[in-house]
């Protein structure tokens, strides 16, 4: 039987050379699926044609941008998702998205390996293979930059024995991958971690030195869910659109960071990011008004695993399954309003508001209508510090003796 390889294919250099190298070597016939997740650039028509003249047998493109934001990127804000403290998932929330519909794409068409572009060094290696595990575990997985050790040119050459249509230059400064939650670029000059990112390599965000006039705005939020801007209801696909843009022009969301990669080595990547840090932003602060004290506290704790999964390719773990389930309960109450305005690269919260909220102004106020019953204060104070001052004259009575 001849073998069909599902191929995720981006249009560029390595999944372009991919499919011929697959026909040759295998003797198998590729489909080539691309998934938009609002990544932009090249048109998704050139790109699926791109793909049949390359040898693909068929090629399809699947729009996946509302799915995206809807189904992985507001998942992450209601997890405060950021790996690291800073890195928004940009990447990693894309991949088991893709690996959803390679493994729909390999049942539609009889695929009997599933094939990506991925090198040895990254990451998203991982995170295609952990996630059609689960989904598709009868399926072989193949990844030719990485089983072959390709480099950048080799593959030209490759592409240019067989005259592929495309086109790749091996002065190319550096490497992006972007999607509508933000965008990634690493290697050439970064590769030295004292170089500064050129602003060239900025497409996203504006120069934040150059923001001068201010842009406020309020984000509006259904359980954890941002739904609104300045009170109109949007799509997810069109909110998180319209707020890429007007942060972008203030500067916001940019990162330049040394990251810790699964594969135990420190990678320097740039970032852009605007909605989601912006929306991240707001979703903390509203949380911050409706989540109780020790909820709030362990759900960091939570945050942070769950960010931590998903980095490391783990969306269809049971355990990120199992941490899904605990922030949807801590989000039945985070529903409400955030002001924020966006200047000089940054999103600065100043109001917030919730019909659910915990603050309460009489107890909150050191003004007219104080309602907090400071003598109980004394009593409280006195039960808190107990434990501590038990232990601490235990400790003064063995102070420099034998211990029992």
């Amino acid at each position: 039987m001849t073998a069909r390889v599902i191929l995720a294919f981006s249009g560029g250099l390595d999944t372009s050379v991919a499919i011929p190298f697959l026909a040759e070597r295998m003797g198998a016939e590729v489909i080539a699926m691309t998934v938009d997740c609002g990544q932009g650039g090249e048109d998704m028509e050139a790109i699926r044609r791109r793909a049949l003249d390359c040898g693909a047998v068929e090629s399809i493109v699947v729009d996946a941008k509302q799915e995206f934001i809807r189904d992985y990127c507001f998942p992450a804000i209601r997890a405060n998702a950021l790996y690291m403290g800073r890195y928004p998932l940009v990447s990693a929330l894309s991949r088991p998205l893709i690996v959803k519909h390679l493994a729909a794409a390999a049942d539609r068409f009889g695929g009997t390996h599933v094939a990506h572009g991925c090198t040895g060094k990254g990451n998203d290696q991982v995170r295609f293979e952990a996630g059609l595990a689960v989904l598709k575990p009868d399926l072989q997985c193949i990844a030719p930059a990485r089983d072959h050790a390709w480099t950048r040119d080799k593959a030209i050459a490759f592409a240019e024995e067989r005259g592929l249509p495309i086109e790749a230059s091996e002065a190319k400064p550096y490497s992006v991958d972007q999607n509508l939650w933000g965008r990634a670029v690493e290697a050439g000059l970064l590769e030295d971690i004292w170089n500064a990112p050129l602003e060239d390599m900025y497409t996203y965000t504006t120069n934040p030195a150059a923001s001068t006039e201010a842009d406020e705005l309020v984000i509006g939020f259904e359980r954890g869910v941002p739904t609104r801007i300045d009170g109109r209801s949007l799509p997810p696909f069109e909110l998180v659109t319209e707020l890429n843009a007007r942060a972008g022009a203030r500067g916001v969301g940019r990162l330049d960071m040394v990251e810790d990669r699964l594969v135990g080595i420190k990678s320097r990547e740039v970032y852009e990011a605007p909605a989601a840090i912006t929306l991240l932003a707001a979703h903390r602060e509203l949380e911050g008004v409706t989540i109780e004290r020790d909820l709030a506290r362990f759900k960091r704790q939570v945050d942070q695993r769950w960010t931590e999964l998903v980095y490391d390719g783990l969306w269809y773990a049971p355990l990120k399954s199992a941490l899904d389930l605990f922030i949807a309960n801590t989000q039945q109450y985070v529903t409400g309003d955030v002001r924020l305005t966006l200047c000089g690269g940054r999103a600065e919260v100043t109001g917030r508001r919730s019909a659910a909220s915990l603050y309460q102004y009489d107890l909150a106020t050191y003004g007219e209508g104080d309602a907090f019953d400071q003598s109980a204060a004394k009593g409280f104070v006195d039960l808190w510090r107990l434990p501590s001052k038990i232990a601490a004259m235990r400790d003064r009575r063995y102070d420099g003796r034998e211990q029992p």
